[in-house]
């Protein structure tokens, strides 16, 4: 398992896109009760369920780990990395700080990935670029973020997203994703 975690901005869904080209990686796609945004794919981007749905699949021991992100519930699902595992592939999970440190403290196998903007002045400039949150909610993401970034000496490797292509490469030669390289 690559886990790939860090605050909100950080660039985390870029770099998973560019490390998901590889043959030998699956992508982890997470189930989560949020409605979908513009463009999303039920499927590809996320399994999106009801809450009632998303309670019994916690009841049949269906994630290894979920967690209560800003209202909504994600979930990262048991049987895809499994059989990825199963089949020599890496599973690529990208997740919030919080699913990452519970599969920490479980013990979870896996290389475990922090992406750190290169400042909190370029981390707070992604976030209201995206022109996607409220003054109010950008204001709460960035509140958490620096909490998070806290947490980054829990990893096994920190990656400064500065410029994205030397960010993914070093990703890639520390996970054995490297040109030629074997998983």
């Amino acid at each position: 398992m690559l886990l790939v975690s860090g605050p909100s901005g950080t660039g985390k869904s870029t770099i998973c896109k560019l490390l998901g080209e590889d043959p030998r990686v699956v992508f982890s796609v997470s189930a989560t009760t949020r409605e979908p945004r513009a463009g999303e794919v039920d499927g590809r981007d996320y399994h999106f369920v009801s809450k009632a749905r998303f309670t019994e699949m916690i009841q049949d021991g269906e994630f290894i780990e979920h967690a209560d992100v800003y209202g909504n519930m994600y979930g990262t699902l048991r049987k895809p990395m499994e059989e990825a595992i199963v089949k020599g592939q890496i599973f690529l999970v990208e997740i919030d700080i919080q699913g990452a440190l519970q599969l920490k403290t479980l013990e979870m196998p896996g290389l475990y990935m922090f992406i750190a903007p290169p400042d909190f002045e370029t981390l707070t400039r992604r976030l209201s670029g995206r022109g996607t949150e409220s003054p109010e909610l950008l204001k709460r993401r960035l509140h958490k973020a620096a909490d998070e970034m806290e947490e980054r000496f829990k990893y096994d490797h920190v990656i400064v997203n500065d410029v994205l292509e030397t960010a993914v490469e070093e990703i890639r030669l520390i996970s054995g994703l490297g040109q030629g390289a074997t998983p």
